[in-house]
């Protein structure tokens, strides 16, 4: 048994702009999946229009709440088959993304893992931000509270400052706006802001900016997937 990790759009209706041709292979050899959400794997299968029949196939849920025993005995009652599929919602499996766990279990099994090339919007903000890639770090999400979340950005924009290391995180969509507008008023006015926004959709962009130029001119981001990264 082998994983392919296989990464989905970013955007809607760019498979053909974004997905290689090893990742439509590796589907056609695949029957059984581990993916974050059912409904949007099979979509995502059918719309390729690979000739698969979608009824044949075997998923089973993996999110942000699968227990590693759910993975476990799913990769025990499966062992037989030669390739078993991750999916993510959206992008790379394992970045990010429940499917970090169908890894590390298949790591722990010696079963072998296959990463897949495709859309990465971390990625893709970073390649496109002028930032430093030698140097750089994922920070997830930024707290909630108020308070705590200020002083987190404080904290990266001196980081920055210090180290000159890229600082890349994300926000729940609709609170975009709010944590654009908490980087204008915590960073220095000379720092840089950059802004992936809507990675690879025809409506998308990348754009840097010092923290003051931000500030004349706030695009609105709300509802919109969005990577920000601070950095120089």
């Amino acid at each position: 048994m082998k994983i392919f990790l296989i990464p989905c759009p970013i955007a809607e209706n760019t498979s053909t702009e974004v997905l290689p041709p090893q990742i439509l292979t590796a589907l056609q050899q695949t029957t059984h999946f581990l993916v974050e959400n059912v409904r949007t794997a099979r979509r995502f299968i059918s719309e390729l229009k690979l000739g698969i029949q979608i009824e044949s196939l075997t998923f089973e849920v993996l999110d942000k709440d699968t227990q590693s025993k759910t993975v476990t005995d799913f990769y025990k009652k499966h062992s037989s088959v030669e390739y078993i599929g991750v999916i993510s919602e959206a992008g790379c499996p394992g970045v990010a993304d429940p499917g970090a766990l169908a890894v590390s279990i298949a790591q722990q099994q010696n079963i072998e893992v296959i990463p897949l090339v495709g859309p990465s919007s971390i990625l893709l903000g970073l390649m496109g931000s002028g930032f430093s890639g030698q140097s750089f770090a994922f920070i997830g999400y930024l707290p909630i509270d108020k308070a705590a979340r200020i002083r987190k950005i404080e904290q990266l924009d001196r980081d920055v400052a210090k180290w000159g290391q890229t600082q890349i995180f994300i926000e729940t969509p609709y609170r975009n706006n709010a944590l654009l507008e908490d980087l204008i008023a915590q960073c220095a006015p000379d720092s840089l802001i950059c802004i992936a926004c809507d990675v690879t959709a025809p409506s998308g962009f990348v754009q840097t900016k010092k923290a003051s130029d931000w500030a004349k001119a706030q695009p609105d981001l709300h509802k919109k997937p969005c990577i920000f990264l601070l950095g120089k």
